[in-house]
């Protein structure tokens, strides 16, 4: 009925800094950048990489003692100057667990703007925290329509009552002919 309560059972207390960086694609810049952070002692917790039009875009949370966080704050600007990114470093803490229930939801529709706004602020009204959202487009076979996709995932309070959450979530989508799914994400 419900999907898996996400809660932590470990929280590292290791300061924690989140990097990112913006520049033109090019072959050994994820290199460059992990061998930077295993050079200081530094562990890549989280990352995303992904390349937009000509663009390559990471975002990475890494973590490490005291002292080697501060060293590899004070070696990024150089790093970033010889691999010619533009970069943005910010310190954190690790993410507080809540109780949640954590899901996938995909979606697949023409392609049209402001479907991304729509649905994320669905989720919004709902206090619902979006975790991870990947969306883009493409062809359709034999048409070639502009299609869009979306693939998000979502926490959902332990409270809401899921039933009808997924009912209203699908009257929004009918609503706008959008073809959704939104499904406990499972264990593997």
């Amino acid at each position: 009925m419900s999907g898996k309560v996400s809660m932590s059972k470990f929280i590292s207390r290791d300061p924690h800094l989140v990097i990112t960086a913006l520049g033109s694609d090019r072959p050994g810049i994820v290199n460059e950048l992990t061998k930077t952070c295993a050079d200081y002692n530094c562990n890549i917790i989280d990352s995303r990489m992904t390349v937009l039009g000509g663009e390559f875009s990471i975002m990475m949370l890494v973590s490490g003692t005291w002292d080697a966080v501060a060293k590899l704050e004070g070696a990024l600007p150089n790093l970033a100057r010889k691999l010619e990114l533009t970069t943005m470093i910010k310190r954190t803490q690790p993410r507080e667990p809540k109780r949640s229930y954590t899901y996938n939801v995909n979606v697949i529709a023409l392609d049209t703007p402001g479907i991304v706004h729509e649905i994320a602020g669905f989720f919004a009204r709902m206090d619902i925290n979006i975790q991870d959202l990947e969306s883009g487009t493409y062809a359709a076979p034999h048409t070639g329509t502009q299609m869009f996709s979306l693939n998000m995932i979502v926490d959902i309070p332990a409270d809401t009552h899921l039933a009808s959450l997924r009912d209203e979530f699908m009257i929004f989508c009918d609503d706008r002919n959008l073809d959704a799914v939104i499904e406990p994400v499972r264990a593997i």
